[in-house]
């Protein structure tokens, strides 16, 4: 029975015994255990009567509203005012940037995009599918283009709805890495980067948790595919027109930088040879198409439009057709429509200067937001967002975050806008990542609806495919809120972004590591094994997930119920360290870190000494010779020596 309690039940038994022996005159040498490292915690623990998770205070370090005369308090005012202002300039301006960073990757990459749309034997994988979902809503950093390429090909009949039903569920991960990156940049403070890293990361954490349970009940039954196709059967649709809410406001400054025709992606996925060689910068904002009827040589009776309408002269072949010409009207008056450039190279252009304005902005609002939110205005803001309706209605609160997050999506009209600009407001401690937790999961919601009414405004013969991939992304996120929300125990994505929070903010590098390998090793590597067959990918994937699941499995033993494992599994010290604990990494990262920047400050000082001596050479060349030398002779050795050194110097500095 000794053998089954906890370690920490053992120890008076050790303590017992060193008693026993200095009693007994035995001199034993102390021997103090190292501590146990565990992949539950690979975190310094924090004081027990600090909880790391708590709000901040804001507090008001400026002067008193009422120790304010007259002229203070309209000069407070005005301040306030001008930030506000500011504020929600900086605000434009970040989702400016970040339409403009999705037009950049898709000049990059958004041919590269269609032509991995295109090869069905692959998207046949279900687990291809979904990486590819992941892979290609990356490179055009937008899950609504990459959803359009979808109902694109399957209203072309090129890919079956149930084909696609993977992919989108892949295009609902790859939107999540956005405010994730965004979380980055608020590295600088410990605590602050703690929780915006977490409340960034609960939206990964749901999407994959969704994917992990609904992809294979989807393989299995066809979920998702039955459910939506009996909503379009059941009920008659009309098209409408998806509206425009935001990109009224924004258009305005994204137009006058870059428009891309979205044609091309659609022509390059459903299989047409020209758009492949068609620019995605719009050069002509303004186009006109005339019709005819023309007469037509075709190669034999079979191919004319009917038989009234073919008639047989000689060795040719004659028939009436419908002829279309588009005519070229009004050219677009954006930056880059007269540039000469290819489109790889303006996206790339696009690309660091969104990302500058991105990052630029960010900070700002962070820095605004941190000098607005203080004293009784963060008292205000905190209690309006945080608190629960009273008992026993406080269930109620967190659907109506959900609502709220839905609403606020459907009116920005893109999920990342919304968590991106909620992250920073996590990270300084106004929202707790509970509450940020059901805006996310409703701005997931808010941009499916968005998609759906884009559906409805599909041609009547392809309205039914398109609505259906739509309804599929909103019953996909409606199940993952079953899954995750409604009971608090099954709320595991605030648990995990938590524990996540708490590596990356005493291990900062690691942050980087979850973005690379979560966001493109991993679905690189599912990707890779997809290619090479079934077999291959069970062979290897398959024992990888048994082994991850035993490692969940011991963790959660040794965390809750050590007592039901052997001795030995009861901690991970029977393992070298670097296999359970980030620490022996951390002084890796540590030494490659000091070593790079000692390397570039001791280039910076060979540097500044070949410059300094540079200077003496020429001073010293210029300054006359007050030297008095005893041997003339030796006055002229020294004077030859003098001059071969100048030339050595000279022939180095021009090798290099």
């Amino acid at each position: 029975m000794d053998s089954l309690r906890p370690p920490q039940q053992m120890v008076p038994q050790n303590k017992s015994k060193e008693d026993h022996d200095e009693k007994h005159g035995n001199k034993s040498k102390a021997v103090k255990a190292s501590p146990a490292h565990s992949t539950v915690a690979l975190i310094e623990e924090e004081p027990e009567d600090v909880d790391p998770w708590n709000l901040p205070e804001l507090k008001d370090t400026g002067v008193p509203w009422s120790a304010l005369d007259t002229k203070g308090k309209v000069l407070r005012v005005l301040v306030s005012v001008g930030k506000l202002v500011l504020l929600l300039g900086f605000l434009y301006i970040f989702i400016c940037s970040l339409d403009i960073l999705s037009s950049a990757f898709q000049l990059v990459g958004g041919k590269t995009a269609g032509d991995i749309f295109q090869d069905n034997s692959v998207l046949s994988n279900p687990l291809a599918g979904l990486v590819i979902g992941v892979l290609v809503t990356l490179l055009v950093q937008s899950s609504s283009t990459s959803s359009s390429i979808v109902v694109s090909m399957v209203s072309s009949g090129l890919l079956t709805v149930q084909l696609a039903v993977p992919i989108i569920m892949g295009t609902n991960i790859g939107t999540s890495v956005t405010n994730t990156l965004v979380a980055m940049t608020q590295a600088g403070d410990r605590s602050t980067f703690r929780r915006a890293f977490a409340g960034a990361t609960v939206h990964d954490f749901f999407n994959w948790l969704s994917v992990l349970v609904l992809l294979p009940l989807e393989v299995a039954t066809g979920y998702l595919y039955e459910v939506t196709k009996l909503v379009i059967d059941s009920f008659k649709i009309q098209s409408g027109e998806a509206p425009d809410l935001l990109n009224v406001i924004t258009d305005v400054l994204t137009e006058s930088i870059i428009q891309l025709d979205e044609s091309v992606l659609s022509g390059i996925a459903t299989g047409d040879a020209e758009a492949r060689n068609k620019s995605l910068v719009k050069k002509w904002c303004q186009t006109f198409t005339n019709t005819t009827l023309m007469n037509v040589t075709v190669p034999g009776p079979e191919n004319c439009t009917s038989p009234s309408l073919c008639w047989v002269d000689g060795n040719y072949t004659f028939t009436l057709k419908n002829i279309s010409e588009t005519y070229n009207v009004q050219k677009c008056t954006h930056l880059f429509v007269d540039v000469h450039l290819p489109d790889l190279f303006v996206g790339l252009i696009l690309l660091a200067l969104s990302l500058l304005v991105l990052c630029s902005c960010l900070v700002l609002i962070v820095k605004l937001l941190n000098s607005m939110l203080k004293g009784q205005v963060a008292a205000v803001i905190k209690k309006i967002l945080n608190t629960d309706f009273p008992f026993p209605f406080g269930w109620v609160t967190g659907y109506i975050a959900i609502i709220v997050g839905a609403g606020m999506t459907f009116i920005v009209q893109s999920s990342s806008v919304f968590t991106s600009a909620i992250t920073p407001l996590v990270g300084i401690g106004v929202i707790t990542i509970e509450r940020a937790y059901p805006l996310s999961l409703g701005s997931n919601i808010g941009t499916t609806t968005t998609a759906i009414l884009a559906a409805m405004a599909s041609p009547g013969d392809t309205l039914a495919n398109a609505l259906q991939i739509a309804l599929v992304h909103f019953l996909f996120n409606i199940s993952g809120i079953i899954l995750w929300y409604p009971i608090p125990f099954t709320r595991v994505p605030i648990r995990l972004a938590k524990g996540l929070g708490n590596i990356t903010a005493t291990y900062r590098w690691f942050a980087a590591v979850y973005i690379i390998c979560c966001f493109f090793l991993f679905p690189l590597l599912v990707f890779s094994l997809s290619l090479a067959g079934w077999q291959v990918l069970v062979g290897v994937g398959g024992p990888l997930v048994v082994i991850l699941i035993i490692i969940v499995v011991i963790n959660v033993l040794q965390k809750r119920k050590p007592g039901c494992l052997p001795a030995a599994l009861r901690s991970w010290d029977f393992l070298p360290l670097w296999a359970h604990s980030l620490a022996p990494w951390d002084k890796v990262v540590g030494v490659i870190t000091a070593k790079c920047c000692c390397c570039c400050k001791c280039c910076q000082v060979a540097a500044d000494d070949q410059e300094h001596r540079e200077k003496e050479c020429v001073e010293n060349n210029n300054k006359p010779h007050r030297e008095v030398y005893d041997n003339p002779a030796m006055s002229a050795e020294k004077e030859v020596e003098n001059e071969i050194k100048i030339e050595l110097k000279i022939l180095k500095m021009t090798q290099l």
